[in-house]
């Protein structure tokens, strides 16, 4: 039971959900907050959306937005996406909150936090970075934004004002999608420009509070994780640099991130003198072993301010603590296979990708990282011998790199190598049978095969992830293409049905529940599991509905 492919829009509606989803964020950072942190008790926000409603509300945004294909949705990167948002939210001022990181395909600079810890960032941002630690500054200031509860608040105020944020977004995906009218595309920028005029105004008043505790706590948030905390201030000159360089057309504008961030030469002076007071009770040591360097920042005395952690663990000391960023260091060399892989995938082909990287060598050598971006441009391209030879190149210089490892056994298992690529596959499943990138990338070959023993390998290594990866489409895809070549078509059917939840599509999948539970081969436990989905996708399916909003594959029937 294969989910419907998603259909194309029209070019000129190609820019309306992250438009509105954008509206939403600077609305959202738009409300009040003190300069000093206060306990909940005074606050009303909390009593606006219950914790589930707006984890809810967060998974809606980003379905939509997988809908349309903004999110761009690549193991690897997601992988080192999660590592970075989730060391940063462990070392935050509320760590027990949930938090999702996410990658979206736009090349412009921005980034934007939502309700229930959903935190975006555009592919722009990472390619405009230098480092990690500028990348984890902006994502350490949007964790700041939801642990202060300003995107709470700024739903409360926007119930005041009679505004539905994110009902008001999903509508205007409804007006874009149902029409292709010239009439239609004006009423829903009309909506949008109407909303974002309310957000701005909230800007003007109230941003220069919020963006000062962002930034102060974003700081302490990256020391305490490990990052240099001076890398907020380079990050946001960095962006002035290109605002101010680029002054022309429409894609030579002002970053996105400056508009609803907006950065003045104080709030970089304030950025930088906080990092330097900071700096002087750490210390950054970069530790070498044969699989690559790590560099983290350590405190030098009792003075280093990171919260300490309890182990719970009645074998250990009960006075044992550990910083929270002593656990582990930070992968420099995993940054830039990160940033060139997203330069990649960003294009708009991997030609153009390739292009890039010409026109890069004509200024001179290119970095590791770069030749690693061409390889996988040229993988692409299936241009296999040449990609293959750079990969064993850089295999040599990064020997056990995950990275390099998952792109040569990509490449014997396209070429038909598949003794080599299983070799290679099996090896890396022993070192980390846990990894997102590792099994889906070894599931995604054993599917090409199509048998039922690659089938049922696939199964296996992807079982142990379906706790932790319940809310990645590309797992669900991966399990469904397994199951159906193993010869489970129940499984199969349950997983492309989450598949199609978190890609959009609710009321797809409940037409596929409803036609799976009709089986008469299923036992109790499918039918338990099948009839607890179809109770929990409902009333998702009944709010798009009320807000006008059917899928447009369905209504074409």
């Amino acid at each position: 039971m294969r989910r419907a492919q998603t259909p194309r829009r029209p070019a000129r509606f190609a820019r309306l959900p992250l438009m509105t989803a954008l509206v939403l964020a600077t609305a959202a950072v738009g409300a009040p907050a003190q300069e000093t942190r206060l306990p909940d008790i005074g606050s009303s926000a909390g009593a606006v959306l219950s914790p589930a409603k707006q984890s809810e509300y967060g998974q809606m945004l980003l379905a939509q937005l997988r809908h349309y294909d903004y999110v761009l949705e690549d193991p690897l990167v997601d992988s080192w996406l999660r590592g970075t948002g989730n060391r940063l939210a462990s070392s935050s001022d509320q760590p027990q909150q949930p938090f999702t990181f996410f990658m979206m395909r736009d090349r412009s600079i921005n980034a934007f936090a939502t309700l229930g810890g959903y935190i975006g960032m555009n592919a722009g941002l990472v390619l405009a970075a230098e480092t990690e630690d500028e990348v984890a500054a902006v994502l350490a200031h949007e964790v700041a934004h939801v642990t202060q509860a300003h995107v709470l608040r700024g739903v409360e105020r926007a119930q005041r004002d009679q505004m539905p944020m994110l009902l008001a977004m999903l509508g205007a995906i409804a007006v874009a999608s149902q029409s292709g009218s010239n009439s239609s595309d004006d009423a829903a920028m009309a909506v949008i420009a109407g909303a974002q005029g309310l957000a701005l105004q909230r800007q003007i008043d109230y941003t220069r509070s919020n963006e000062s505790e962002a930034d102060r706590l974003g700081i302490r948030t990256l020391s305490r994780a490990g990052y240099d905390p001076e890398s907020m201030a380079s990050m946001f000159e960095r962006m002035q640099a290109v605002s101010r360089t680029n002054q022309g057309g429409d894609r030579e504008r002002l970053p996105d991130y400056l508009r609803t961030h907006p950065v003045t030469t104080t709030r970089i002076s304030e950025a930088r003198d906080r990092a330097e007071r900071m700096g002087r009770d750490t210390v950054q040591v970069t530790t070498t072993t044969p699989e690559g360097s790590r560099t983290e920042r350590v405190p030098v005395d009792a003075s280093y301010e990171a919260p300490e952690r309890g182990f719970g663990n009645p074998m250990l000391p009960a006075g044992l603590r550990l910083p929270s960023g002593a656990t582990g260091g930070i992968d420099g060399a995993q940054f830039g296979w990160a940033r060139e892989r997203l330069r990649v995938l960003s294009a708009n082909t991997p030609a153009q990708a390739v292009r890039e990287y010409e026109a890069m060598r004509r200024t001179g050598a290119l970095t590791d990282a770069q030749r690693y971006g061409l390889a996988v441009a040229r993988q692409r391209l299936n241009e296999f011998d040449a990609a293959g030879k750079a990969y064993a190149e850089l295999l040599a210089e990064y020997p056990g790199d995950v990275w390099l490892t998952l792109g040569v056994a990509e490449i014997d298992a396209r070429a038909g190598r598949t003794a080599a690529a299983d070799l290679r596959f099996e090896n890396l499943i022993d070192r980390m049978p846990r990894h997102p990138a590792v099994v889906l990338t070894y599931a995604a070959a054993l599917a090409e095969r199509n048998t039922p023993e690659a089938g049922l390998r696939a199964q296996a290594i992807l079982r142990p992830l379906l706790n932790s990866s319940g809310g990645d489409p590309a797992f669900h895809r991966a399990f469904a293409r397994a199951s159906e070549t193993a010869g489970d078509p129940v499984r199969a059917g349950e997983a492309w049905a989450e598949a199609a939840v978190l890609g959009g599509r609710p009321e797809q999948a409940l037409i596929q529940l409803n036609t799976l539970k009709k089986r008469e081969d299923l036992d109790y436990y499918a039918r338990t599991r099948i009839d607890a989905r179809i109770a929990a996708i409902t009333p998702t399916v009944l709010e798009l509905r009320r807000q006008g909003i059917r899928d447009e594959d369905l209504r074409r029937r």
